[in-house]
């Protein structure tokens, strides 16, 4: 049974992050997507996944726009970049990219790939995971929107799968209120403080 008194403490740490990013100037998002990027790329080139899950970015989330053509360009030619598909019990099911034209409206504006879906299991043939996050610890607990979908979804990844989350600087704090459900992550990536690696 979850512990509720851990959740008044998460919702109000996620309100205050989200109304900060909300503020952010576009310059301070497309210098920082730049520089999370770059850190992206070279983790990529370390790991040489055949096939990466990812997302695609939402308003102010870390990454930008660009993430998903960023991250496919960065695989090599039998690379094969997943992205998700919000189903209706808030799971994610995945689909390979194939640009950004074949990204089509989603519920609760996200955007999403339109190729066929391959199932909620296939999270577990890729060999890294790019995750939003709202905020992430020290420990590697995060703190997503609320609905659930990437902690069902990390679940279902092998435990010798890298799982690196996305984060503006800031959004690496001092304790995220964890729950028996809550899967870690495994690293961050932010604009000033680059790839760090986590105890998960």
């Amino acid at each position: 049974m979850p512990d509720l008194s851990e959740l008044p403490r998460k919702a109000t740490l996620r309100a205050a992050l989200l109304n900060r990013r909300r503020t952010l100037p576009a310059s301070s998002l497309e210098d920082g997507a730049a520089h999370v990027l770059a850190e992206l790329e070279t983790l990529v080139r370390r790991v040489e996944p055949r096939c990466v899950a990812a997302y695609v970015p939402v308003g102010p989330e870390p990454g930008g726009p660009g993430l998903p053509d960023a991250l496919a360009g960065m695989l090599s030619p039998e690379g094969r970049l997943l992205l998700p598909v919000l189903l209706p019990d808030f799971d994610l099911d995945w689909a390979a990219y194939h640009g950004q034209y074949t990204l089509t409206p989603g519920p609760h504006g996200l955007r999403e790939p339109s190729g066929r879906r391959l199932g909620p299991e296939t999270i577990a043939t890729v060999q890294l995971v790019v995750v939003p996050a709202v905020a992430v610890d020290a420990r590697g607990t995060r703190l997503g929107r609320g609905g659930g979908s990437y902690d069902r979804a990390l679940a279902r990844v092998a435990p010798d799968t890298l799982v690196v989350a996305l984060l503006h600087d800031g959004e690496v704090v001092e304790q995220v209120p964890d729950e028996p459900h809550d899967q870690p992550v495994g690293a961050v990536i932010t604009p000033s403080g680059g790839l760090v690696m986590l105890p998960a």
